[in-house]
């Protein structure tokens, strides 16, 4: 939120305390606690109707420091809060001297100075990472008599932000404004599914505010050298993560949220969907599989999108019995041909479903204050909400899902899980509805995904879900939500996953060809070897159906051609997604990720690394034409054979089967691989 106008004033109605200076410090063994009044104390009488900042530094794990700032500390704990893997074992040095204070874990230390102004820093052996000066922490009271407390940590020359969660706008989040408050905006606006409060600097150290509530960054667009975080209320909680490198931060920070989850081998090969609004029974479904394997196209997974249930009763979780009238038998049918099932659900009940009585009846539908059910009308007629914070209907909505797993469902694609109401609503266990707003997708995507590997094991859970926050890496696969059918979206959708990526994300997947619109032929083969060297793919559209030869016959091959590459990878993909799940990095990398000291990388967003030494440049022109970069390196084509030496800028022209694909010299995936001859 912005609070100033221009560098000196504030907006019209706004006021704001500042701390300015250290009035005493108290050290603990594991914490230091600091007293900074809004004005400096000269006599006793100025300590009188005096605000007081208590701000207190400890590390919850090593190398990683928090940061409590409080103006009063009388209130509630704040309810849903991030569940995060503290570690109060690990060595916490706490030292005060004459003119400094300084806190140490690990690497990484906070050191406040004790003489002038607010001065607070951050260091990694000894190294400056950032530092919030005397005007950076404010306590800010709105026209409307509201509360915010807000951080601004420095920006060096020429450092970049990334991350944020799953967002499409630019890769460098510098100068941007933004609110983390999920959405269902689609992937051609500046709102986002997948919000996620934590930031990762080119300077070798990463930023989580703990609130899942709203909190607004300012990346250098309020003041232009720091990057503000601010949220309502009377008090603000962040992380410090030490790096040296991007990948040391993302291993620090996915210790602290949760690692993703280890993903079955068969989720990374394609899957087939119904489409959305599209008319299928199971002459359609059979007849998509048969012309598969008639045309020699390898298919793991098929999905149900939504309309396997009938209009008007989503969710209620039983099969259309026209389309459908022998559920089970059809799956088994399927799975004989060696297929694994996926169906499409969301948490909401429709008021027509035959659940929407059960569960109000129960009371395990979200209330308003007055105990009356909240509902609306937008995507379903008189729509209600299953309330996750009462355990018990959350083992209610578990048990419909569990009749899907006992006939053979094998994973579940939770869509939607943005649209949480914030006002006139009364949650089961007394949650704070702003803070519930993001937070109501971890709970919703862990339900599922619990019962999952209940049933299938560790390892052998999936999902695909839409939207998440900070720890929602746990729960894999996300994939990125509605985009057009055009290239300029699958560019978008490429910047949405590499920032989700540089949130701590390990997986992460797209519509082939794009959900709106049926794309041009030309559109849809350039996705297909996007989405083939993705950590997972899934041909899905809204209105049209997505099997290639709705295109034309070359759509068939590039999809074969592409699909057989990537089963041909299995081997290396699967050492990279064990990468992501026990050191929480993507399998899917912006180049920053991977060559942190290489400058002409810092605003990469139209090229990617698969793994550690993959490197993947989409084909996003109807002409074919494109430009990457190779890093230093002798790089390998894996379609040609080709060599080139970096760092060099390339311009090349690529047939619809065929992209700038180059393994590193020495890479294990030209090991894996037989590289074609020039």
């Amino acid at each position: 939120m912005k609070f100033t106008d221009g560098y000196w004033q504030l907006r019209p109605g706004f006021g704001r305390l500042r701390p300015a200076t250290v009035e005493s410090v108290e050290a603990g063994d594991r914490e230091l606690t600091v007293y900074a009044p809004a004005k400096r104390i000269e006599r006793r009488g100025d300590t009188l109707n005096q605000p007081l900042f208590t701000v207190t530094f400890s590390s919850p794990a090593r190398g990683v420091i928090g940061v409590r700032i409080a103006h009063h500390v009388g209130g509630l704990p704040g309810r849903p809060a991030y569940r995060l893997n503290t570690d109060d074992r690990h060595p916490v040095k706490v030292e005060v001297g004459p003119a400094e204070a300084r806190l140490t874990s690990g690497e990484l230390s906070v050191v406040v100075g004790l003489d002038g102004a607010w001065d607070v820093r951050f260091e990694q052996d000894g190294r400056p990472l950032t530092n919030s000066g005397e005007r950076s922490v404010g306590l800010v009271t709105g026209p409307d008599g509201r509360r915010y407390v807000h951080e601004q940590l420095a920006l060096g020359v020429g450092e970049t932000i990334y991350g944020l969660g799953e967002r499409f706008g630019p890769l460098v989040k510098n100068g941007q404004i933004v609110d983390s408050w999920n959405a269902d905006g689609g992937t051609s606006s500046e709102q986002a599914y997948k919000n996620v409060p934590f930031y990762l600097s080119s300077k070798g150290y990463g930023v989580l505010v703990d609130n899942p509530a709203m909190v607004s960054f300012e990346v250098g667009s309020e003041v232009t050298s720091r990057n503000q975080f601010s949220v309502e209320g009377e008090e603000l909680q962040y992380y410090v993560f030490a790096g040296p490198t991007p990948k040391d931060v993302l291993r620090r920070y996915t210790g602290l949220t949760g690692r993703p989850a280890r993903v079955p081998a068969w989720s990374m090969g394609l899957w087939l969907s119904t489409s959305f609004t599209t008319d299928y029974t199971e002459e359609t479904i059979t007849s998509f599989v048969d012309g598969m394997a008639e045309r020699d196209l390898p298919l793991s997974v098929f999905h149900f999108d939504c309309f396997w249930m009938r209009q008007f009763h989503w969710c209620d979780f039983l099969w259309d019995p026209v389309a459908f009238p022998d559920p089970a038998g059809m799956l088994r049918r399927l799975k004989d041909r060696g297929l694994r099932i996926s169906v499409w659900i969301n948490p909401y009940i429709a008021q027509r479903s035959v659940l929407f009585e059960e569960g109000r009846r129960l009371g395990y539908l979200l209330k308003r204050p007055d105990g009356s059910v909240w509902q609306w009308d937008m995507w379903q007629a008189g729509m209600a909400i299953v309330d996750f914070t009462n355990p018990d209907a959350t083992a209610w909505y578990r048990s419909k899902l569990q009749a899907l797993i006992d006939i053979g469902v094998d994973c579940f694609k939770t869509d939607f899980g943005e649209r949480i109401p914030t006002e006139d609503v009364a949650w089961y266990d007394g949650s704070d509805p702003q803070r519930m707003h993001n937070y109501y997708a971890q709970l919703y995507n862990a339900a599922v995904f619990d019962l999952l590997e209940e049933n299938r094991g560790a390892g052998e859970a999936v999902l695909f879900a839409r939207s998440a926050t900070a720890g929602g890496q746990q729960y894999p696969v996300h994939w990125g939500g509605d985009c057009e059918s055009t290239f300029e979206a699958m560019a978008e959708s490429l910047r949405g996953g590499l920032s989700l990526a540089a949130s701590g994300f390990g997986y992460w997947s797209h519509d082939i060809g794009g959900f709106e619109g049926t794309p041009d032929p030309a559109i849809f083969k350039r996705w297909v070897a996007f989405g083939l060297l993705s950590s997972h793919s899934r041909l899905h559209g809204s209105s049209s159906y997505r099997v290639p030869w709705a295109f034309d016959d070359e759509a068939v091959d590039v999809l074969r051609r592409f699909t057989k590459l990537k089963l041909s990878l299995m081997p290396y993909l699967l050492t990279a997604a064990e990468e992501a799940h026990t050191d929480g990095v993507p399998m899917m990398r912006p180049m920053i990720l991977e060559f942190p000291d290489d400058p002409a990388t810092a605003y990469l967003d139209r090229q990617y690394m698969l793994g550690p030494d993959l490197l993947v440049a989409p084909v996003m022109s109807a002409d074919g034409k494109v430009s990457f970069y190779l890093p230093a390196g002798r790089w390998t084509s894996l379609l040609t054979g080709e060599t080139h030496t970096g760092p060099t800028w390339l311009q090349q022209t690529h047939a619809v089967d065929s992209l700038p694909l180059f393994a590193r010299e020495g890479s294990r995936v030209l090991e894996i691989y037989e590289v074609a001859p020039v």
